[in-house]
């Protein structure tokens, strides 16, 4: 067995205290014996939630030997709530114990900087890996099957039940519902995402008329995985004008579901998730998508709002094709032509006949895209918010109002746009006219989605689990202004030249995959980009001399890594596979004389 490095793990803290374990507190003590990998995640982040579902089958596999711990670590001050994250617990159906840490005391004991982060310990306490981003799963995997039979072999391996107790379930008609649409009818269709259905509600918002799907996880014809946007295809739309439209989430792919006959099709995804250097058009059924969040019909296409990859896709009924339309998978906010956009995990689209509004969810962000101009061209435009990192309730001018965590947008008839401002509990509204904000109303729970029913607005209220009717009110209700910032220490550097090195070690078995050219991608840009004086761009060496600028005193370096590695045929693997690990990062920077002169960002492995 080969040697490898091992640090002693730190204790798991966090004032929270512990989810899913029956009221059961724990510490790495009583895991000893057993291999417990910990989850550092955060339940806005999407890349968390496709680690998530990359550690099922594992979670799965190796139950009697494998703990997995989430450590939820907030981005938001949303998420810092302790029931906020009950619910995510329950809303993305996380099947082991989950420690609240409010504070980011244990994210800071493993000096972790990004989410998620994976950390691997060994049975006698020791970490032996870390892992940021996604794609790590296959590795993981390898290592646990390796610290299996070592530990096995030293007779410090402990077999049995894990610490994970399910919470009891409760009777409510939604559960964590997503997003609505009213149908022709009146009545109204709600993604039931917990419960992966699609309910219809007579047009009172509450009873209940029929549920589409088993409610089983799974890709059959009468299952979804945690399905979201819902769009009712026009006449436009062909053969397919009269069906509803679903972005069935988890599943990575576009679903119909046709009302009069209950049937449900697959048009577009292949229900693996797009990954860096997979096609970006093509035949829908034939290519990759990645985490699906909302539609709407735009410009005689089916727009897609695709958190996954932070981009905008064009869905085409007439050719059976999709498109990437608007986005560069660079996370951030950045405006202008759409093929060089940035947007940040996209997840509510409204069209009206001028723009295509979207909530930017993780910038905080209501942004809109043009129609194509003659030459086919688009660009995106931000209507509120300024960055990954400031956030909060302020009303007022556009330039300065404060959004948190936005997941839909609503086109109002008098042209402006009602804003399910999510981590606020609030439904907001953006009028272009006047270039105001302000708040519609408050103390909703989590609202998700908005629809109109004549005078009214029906706000889907996730975390209170129902549809909830408001009359459009003629004034704006009147908040106190609140702005908050990432709440994350700044690593201190010493200005001038700073070494970026992103580690990546390729697991057992592997190598890195160099048949077509650099395996690697390296791309680094700054928040203000004066910070950096030197050094920004894209590259494929994962190590880089920065230089950093002398009149910038503090800012946000932004890192984002990929590395393709495949299985060493020289070492015996029948069929090769290959496998992508990729991770962006924010790290926010104060620049200190006599501070670090290097900047070590863990892609896989361990940090020398």
């Amino acid at each position: 067995m080969a040697t490898r490095a091992r640090v002693r793990a730190p204790e798991l803290v966090g004032r929270g205290g512990w989810l899913n374990t029956g009221g059961q507190q724990y510490n790495l003590a009583d895991l000893r014996g057993r291999i417990t990998i910990i989850d550092f995640w955060t339940f806005c982040c999407i890349n968390c939630l496709h680690v998530l579902d990359e550690l099922r089958e594992l979670e799965e596999k190796h139950r009697d030997t494998v703990v997995i711990i989430g450590v939820h670590s907030p981005k938001f001050v949303h998420e810092a709530e302790h029931q906020a994250v009950v619910d995510a617990v329950e809303r993305y159906g996380v099947a082991h114990p989950v420690l609240d840490d409010p504070d980011l005391t244990t994210w800071k004991q493993y000096a972790v900087r990004a989410w998620p982060t994976l950390v691997v310990i060994d049975p006698e306490g020791y970490i032996v890996a870390q892992h940021a981003g996604e794609g790590h799963a296959h590795a993981i995997e390898k290592l646990v099957e390796e610290l299996e039979a070592e530990h096995a072999a030293k007779g410090t391996l402990r077999r049995g039940d894990g610490p994970y107790v399910p919470p009891e379930p409760v009777a409510t008609d939604l559960r964590f519902p997503g997003k609505a649409l009213r149908l022709d009818s009146g009545n109204f269709l709600v993604s039931d995402s917990t419960r992966h259905q699609l309910v219809e509600l007579e047009a009172d918002g509450e009873s209940v008329v029929r549920r589409v799907g088993s409610g089983r996880r799974g890709f059959g014809p009468e299952e979804f995985n945690e399905p979201q946007g819902l769009a009712l295809l026009p006449e436009e739309a062909g053969p397919l004008a009269g069906r509803v439209l679903v972005a069935d989430t988890v599943n990575h792919a576009l679903r119909t579901y046709d009302p009069a006959t209950g049937a449900i099709e697959t048009v577009a995804g292949t229900g693996r998730q797009w990954w860096q250097g997979s096609p970006t058009s093509g035949p829908a059924l034939e290519v990759d998508l990645s985490s699906p969040w909302d539609v709407a019909w735009f410009d005689g296409l089916l727009w897609v709002a695709m958190a996954g990859v932070h981009q905008l896709w064009t869905y085409d009924p007439a050719t059976g094709t999709v498109a990437v339309a608007a986005g560069t998978t660079n996370e951030g906010l950045v405006d202008g032509p759409a093929d060089e956009a940035w947007f940040a995990q996209p997840s509510g689209l409204a069209a009206t006949a001028e723009r295509l509004w979207i909530a930017d969810s993780e910038t905080s962000a209501l942004r809109w895209i043009d129609p194509a101009t003659g030459d086919g061209s688009r660009s995106v435009h931000t209507a509120v918010g300024s960055g990954l990192f400031d956030f909060g309730h302020r009303d007022g001018d556009a330039g300065q109002a404060l959004l948190q965590h936005p997941l839909g947008v609503t086109a109002l008839p008098d042209g402006s746009v009602a804003v399910s401002d999510t981590y606020n509990h609030a439904l907001r509204r953006f009028d272009p006219a006047t270039g105001q904000v302000s708040t519609l109303a408050t103390d909703l729970r989590e609202p998700s989605d908005a629809v109109l029913a004549g005078s009214d607005i029906v706000v889907v209220e996730s975390a209170r689990h129902r549809l909830t009717r408001l009359r459009l009110p003629e004034e704006a209700v009147r908040v106190e202004a609140v702005a908050h910032r990432t709440r994350r220490d700044a690593t201190e550097v010493a200005p001038g030249e700073l070494r970026l090195d992103v580690v990546f070690q390729a697991p057992a078995g592997q190598k890195l995959d160099t048949r077509y050219g650099p395996s690697t991608r390296l791309l680094v840009s700054a928040t203000p980009a004066e910070l950096l004086a030197d050094g920004s761009g894209a590259g494929t060496d994962l190590s880089r001399g920065l230089r950093l600028n002398p009149e910038i005193a503090e800012g946000v370096l932004h890192v984002s890594a990929m590395a393709a590695s495949c299985d060493d045929e020289e070492a015996g693997a029948e069929y090769a596979a290959c496998h992508v690990h990729q991770q962006d990062w924010g790290v926010p920077l104060r620049v200190t004389e006599g501070a670090q002169t290097r900047l070590g960002l863990v892609l896989a492995g361990l940090d020398a």
